[in-house]
């Protein structure tokens, strides 16, 4: 297996690129060519033309939907790790206040090490962070390779 290289805040994002570019140009430049053939045969066959149209954005929904229910999933289980792992790190009155937590924060927080969570987690309910301000406060990077 292959080493992988050290993760932080720039590069912690993925993309597949036959997924993202290829299949997903090849997709957007399928419901464009059948709007041209759409517009050009209106007088024509604008039935088959309007087929082509209605089937073209069905896969790129498809194509969509394909990706990000799989993501939602994860973030449910990443919601829930980060809980009980929150649990166990937290101080007592911080641990009452997880639930004040939104999933994008959860999400994010999975990335602080175990030594800076008290710390992140105070400033981010007493601040209100995203998700991306989370992440640029994050000295200590705990990689995540396990998402797709």
């Amino acid at each position: 297996m292959p080493t992988q290289k050290e993760q932080s805040f720039r590069n912690h994002a993925k993309l597949d690129p036959p997924y993202h570019f290829v299949a997903g140009l090849a997709l957007l430049t399928n419901l464009v060519i059948g709007i041209v053939l759409l517009v050009l045969s209106l007088h024509t066959q604008p039935l088959l033309a309007t087929w082509i149209v209605i089937l073209s954005a069905l896969l790129l929904i498809f194509f969509v939907r394909l990706r990000t229910y799989p993501l939602k999933v994860q973030d449910r289980v990443i919601r829930l790790e980060e809980r009980l792992r929150l649990e166990a790190l937290l101080p007592e009155p911080l641990r009452k206040r997880i639930p004040e937590l939104n999933e994008g924060q959860l999400i994010a927080l999975r990335f602080a090490s175990d030594d800076e969570i008290p710390e992140l987690v105070e400033l981010t309910l007493e601040k209100n962070f995203s998700r991306k301000q989370i992440k640029e406060r994050i000295r200590n990077w705990r990689p995540d390779h396990w998402r797709i």
